[in-house]
């Protein structure tokens, strides 16, 4: 499956051969102001696997590259603005998150426009 018919949470979970009414953990034994973001994150590590594919970031060689998507937190006219902003790369000796790295920067980046409301959710305090 090419990963650009990947367009929604259940999407991915379809991919992965996930029913996504059911895969979502209980959240409600946490304090409500961090639910939503940690629906976001459970959510993003299922997209993360449908998007990569097979492709397994193997943190002992520093010669692959893993790729993130970056974003850009404005304060404008309304409040907070947060949009994708670019996308960087980094090998094993990276200082940044690991969990939702990419294969290549095409798959970074579409991951960053396409689910830009739910990294939005999980990097953002409401």
């Amino acid at each position: 499956m090419n990963y650009t018919n990947i367009k929604s949470f259940e999407d991915a979970c379809a991919n992965q051969g996930l029913d996504a009414a059911k895969v979502l953990p209980d959240f409600s034994m946490f304090p409500e102001r961090d639910r939503k973001a940690m629906e976001a994150h459970a959510k993003l590590i299922i997209i993360n696997k449908a998007l990569n594919g097979d492709w397994v970031p193997d943190w002992t060689d520093d010669d692959q590259w893993k790729y993130f998507p970056w974003f850009y937190m404005d304060d404008e006219d309304s409040g907070s603005r947060f949009s994708y902003y670019d996308c960087v790369y980094d090998d094993s000796c990276s200082v940044v998150g690991s969990r939702l790295c990419y294969r290549n920067r095409e798959v970074a980046e579409y991951a960053g426009k396409q689910f830009e409301d739910l990294y939005r959710e999980y990097f953002v305090i409401a």
